[in-house]
């Protein structure tokens, strides 16, 4: 509590303790109830246990992963992004294009057809979904990036839902992130569009 809510830690734990010791009410089962909370409790505690030793471990395996500096420096991809996208894809050399790589993941829209009419395009409900996943959530966390943000806010303008725009934004960050394993290069952030003011400036 003390991590979320420093004030509430100082106060609150007294007065349910407080609260308890006020009770009369005697529950049939209370002392076994007690010896299964306490034994569920124990275990949380061991996988929190085992999960944060797990995660020091993967954390040391991808720093020394010959690629693991140019995952990281795209902007949005992290320690699990970059782990989830080294252990599906690798080194991209499985998929001949960013093409392929965005089918795979489920992040390639899906023309609908009913019959012989064509009724534009849906997202894809297959593919790979924790690594769809990984990549969804780090096309969000990259907003932050004046690159990413100007796509998703011209998908936006076009209509899209905010989804539907991180869903672009995350299919364009495939083709980047191909390009950058197979160049061996780290992220770099595109030019500036040159606007009407700066090329009169110029």
């Amino acid at each position: 509590m003390k991590d979320r809510s420093p004030r509430l830690a100082k106060t609150l734990p007294a007065k349910i303790l407080a609260a308890l010791d006020e009770q009369t009410v005697i529950v049939p089962g209370t002392v076994e109830f007690g010896r299964v909370i306490a034994g569920v409790a124990a275990q949380l505690s061991a996988v929190h246990t085992e999960r944060d030793a797990l995660g020091k471990d993967l954390e040391g395996r991808l720093e020394a992963h010959p690629l693991a500096e140019v995952l990281t420096s795209m902007p949005g991809v992290g320690l699990r992004t970059a782990i989830t996208w080294l252990t599906i894809v690798g080194d991209g050399s499985a998929f001949p294009t960013a093409g392929h790589l965005a089918a795979y993941a489920g992040l390639a829209p899906v023309t609908r057809k009913s019959g012989s009419s064509i009724r534009g395009e849906t997202r894809s409900q297959r593919g790979n979904h924790a690594l769809k996943s990984a990549l969804f959530l780090s096309a969000f966390a990259s907003l932050g990036e004046p690159a990413s943000r100007v796509y998703y806010d011209r998908k936006r303008a076009e209509g899209k839902r905010h989804n539907a725009a991180l869903i672009c934004l995350a299919r364009r960050r495939v083709d980047v992130l191909l390009a950058m394993i197979r160049t061996r290069t780290t992220y770099q952030p595109p030019a500036p569009t040159p606007t009407p003011q700066n090329a009169q400036a110029a």
